[in-house]
């Protein structure tokens, strides 16, 4: 028997089931915590080292790491970005 194909809504929270407005934040704190994860993978950065550079405790680079987005605000990422070098923008479609 064929398993049937669910199209993505490109929005993985929504098609988990998150309400749309929780859905779009959540995936926005996702894109921010890879991109933050990126940068510390690409400037080969232990979690004690990129702590201390962007002022935070190394718990909370473990909950960007293992992409515990639940745990992280908007705000908390945005301004982790900002210390890091890492422009964010946001493009708003009406």
């Amino acid at each position: 028997m064929a398993k049937k194909k669910t199209e993505s809504s490109g929005n993985i929270f929504l098609d988990l089931g998150f309400p749309p407005d929780e859905a779009e934040v959540m995936l926005l704190r996702a894109q921010l915590a890879e991109v933050l994860r990126l940068w510390i993978e690409r400037e080969k950065l232990t979690q004690a080292v990129a702590a201390k550079r962007l002022g935070i405790a190394q718990p909370r680079i473990s909950e960007i790491t293992r992409g515990k987005v639940e745990l992280l605000s908007l705000d908390f990422l945005v301004g982790l970005c900002a210390k890091a070098g890492i422009p964010v923008g946001l493009k708003l479609a009406a």
